[in-house]
């Protein structure tokens, strides 16, 4: 079985279900896309990782990590191994060092948990020729996304500038506040605008 990798593209809310997000994969040697619809939590848990933010307390796919690492398992890669009537399995592959085994997860959580650990992320070609997108099938769609885009985010610069206008003690205060809540989106934002002025 030839294993296909990817790589994280994008994680967006998802237009068609709500409460839901779009997680995209991409082909790293390739032009396909691979769109994976994922719950809130899950979302939330690999955007806080991609973003380096460190929540207050362990989330799951922390605790699982952390539970793996104390009884000396690592995670090796994940693999999307198949898809069946629009329904997506992953497997976590795993070694203790001594034996190799697989656990059986949905996708969003072995990429939750396959980021925390830094291993790649794979699929076989028959999910990614069934359910993959070719890069040119999406331009089309790129190109009114960011049409909407543009029109949604006008207001978006007013808050940028109050980020910019406030006191590095008032955005610490701000990103401790917006961690307590939980709010990873505005504590990603307070946070950039902390590391552009260090």
């Amino acid at each position: 079985m030839k294993k296909i990798q990817l790589e994280i593209l994008g994680l967006s809310s998802s237009q068609s279900q709500t409460g839901s997000f779009a997680l995209v994969l991409g082909e790293r040697d390739g032009n396909r896309r691979l769109p994976i619809i994922i719950g809130m939590f899950e979302a939330q848990s690999i955007a806080i990782q991609i973003e380096k933010i460190n929540p207050n307390r362990p989330l799951t796919h922390d605790l699982f990590k952390t539970f793996a690492e104390q009884v000396n398992v690592s995670i090796t890669e994940v693999l999307i191994s198949d898809l069946k009537e629009g329904v997506f399995y992953s497997k976590i592959m795993c070694t203790d060092g001594i034996r190799e085994f697989e656990l059986d997860s949905r996708p969003s959580d072995a990429i939750a948990i396959g980021l925390r650990f830094g291993v790649p992320i794979f699929t076989v070609e028959s999910v990614l020729s069934e359910a993959g997108i070719i890069l040119s099938d999406l331009e089309d769609e790129e190109e009114e996304t960011d049409e909407v885009n543009m029109k949604s985010t006008s207001a978006a610069p007013a808050a940028k500038e109050a980020l910019n206008q406030t006191s590095v003690e008032d955005l610490n205060k701000l990103l401790n506040e917006a961690l307590e809540k939980e709010d990873y989106e505005r504590a990603a934002k307070i946070r950039d605008e902390l590391n552009k002025r260090n």
